[in-house]
Parts: C-alpha cells; structure tokens; sequence
C-alpha cells in the first residue's frame, strides 16, 4: 500500500455525526480530491471564526482505507476550541477545512505481526488497523491491548471485543478481569511472535506502556510510539 501524505488544505462535507454522551462524537465525512490513507495516518481539521481567527486538531482516522467515507473519533476535552466546537456543534451538512491524510512512522501495512496498544482514544488509528486486517484476511497479525476507566470512556469497544481485542478496564472489570491497569505478564504474554508494537495514548500512558514493554523483552526499536496531550 502507498503511504500517502497530503500536503494541501481540501474540504470534507459531515455526512454523518454521532455523539457518544459528552465524551465523544464519530464524525463521518465525504472529502473532496481524497488521497487514499494508510491505517495509522491522521487528518488535521481546521476551523475558521467569522474574523479569520483559525484553530486546528490532528484527528488520528478510524476508517478502513477502502471506506468512501473518512471516520474521525473525537475525544471532547475541558476547553478544547476544535474538539467542543466539533461534539456540541457541527452537524450533517456541515463543510470544515481538512488537510490529510498524514503521517508515515505510525502505520501498518496489513503484514507485519504486530502489537498495539491503547489508552483511551488512543486506540482510533488501531481501529483503522484492524478494520484493514479483516478486509485483508490478515487479522491473525494484529494484536489489540486497549485500556480506559469504564467502559463508556473506551470508543469501539463492542467492536474490538468483536475482533478479540484484550480489554483492560482499570474503575471495572471486564469479564473475568478484575479492574486494573495493563500488567507487564499480560504484554509478555501478548507481545510473543510480534515484529512491531505500536503504543498511542497519554504522555503518562505512553510512559507506562513503554516501560512494561520493556519489562516484558520487547526491543525497543520495534516499537513506535503517538502521544497526545491534554489541549484540543
């Protein structure tokens, strides 16, 4: 697959919106002279004020490369001018300024046995992957850890219990899983046979996930890594 990256701003009409609670709304859109993405890439949404005034997010993609549609997951967080704009008002019809996809590091061919792991909304790009994986028939060569309070703060998650995804809930227990962060056995016993690892998350999640892969003999030049911080 070729990793394209788009260097000019286009548009993308909202075709579809969906608000999960006040933590997250899916946005689905139609964009204009599209590049084809490769799992992992992102899209840079800009939003422009009436005086010109411009703010702009980087939203990792949660579609398959193969969908019409681009899928972005949004995270709304306290203060976030993009991501409060995008939750609370756009709606169907909507034409917002996008540049993308971009990103070359953090992307999955549909080949190589890996590991992913998630914090949170961290888990969007690894969604993108495993949607990819099952088109592809090359499922078996991804493996999914994601991790997040409860349930309801977890985006995807019927979807990745669906494609066999290791769930760790630290406030609740998710099945036979009594509530508690990641354990370094857990990704020892995950991470057997893998190529490459993939951690997208927090500051502090990425910090930690790094050390237990570490812990765990994972080398850490097989190991990429995405981090967001606390604005958006």
């Amino acid at each position: 697959m070729t990793e394209a990256v788009a260097s000019s701003w286009t548009t993308g009409i909202v075709r579809e919106v969906e608000r999960f609670g006040e933590t997250y709304v899916r946005l689905r859109l139609e964009v204009a002279d599209r590049h084809d993405h490769v799992p992992g890439q992102h899209y840079v949404v800009r939003l422009r004020a009436p005086d010109n005034y411009t703010a702009q997010r980087s939203y990792s993609l949660a579609s398959d490369p193969a969908d019409p549609l681009i899928e972005l997951m949004v995270e709304c967080l306290p203060r976030g001018e993009v991501s409060g704009f995008l939750h609370d008002v756009v709606e169907v019809g909507d034409e917002l300024e996008l540049r993308g996809p971009i990103g070359r590091w953090f992307v999955w061919g549909g080949q190589v046995p890996s590991l992913c792991v998630a914090g949170g909304s961290g888990v969007v790009p690894f969604v993108s992957m495993l949607r990819y994986a099952r088109r592809l028939g090359t499922a078996s060569q991804l493996t999914i850890v994601a991790s997040a309070q409860t349930r309801e703060r977890l985006p995807y998650i019927e979807e990745l219990e669906e494609f066999g995804a290791f769930i760790a809930l630290t406030r609740e227990n998710h099945g036979d899983r009594v509530a508690a962060h990641i354990y370094p056995d857990e990704l020892a016993e995950l991470s057997k046979g893998i190529e490459r690892a993939y951690v997208c998350g927090s500051a502090g999640f990425v910090s930690f996930v790094g050390r237990s892969l570490g812990e765990a003999g994972v080398p850490s030049d097989i190991v990429r890594v995405e981090q967001f911080g606390a604005t958006s």
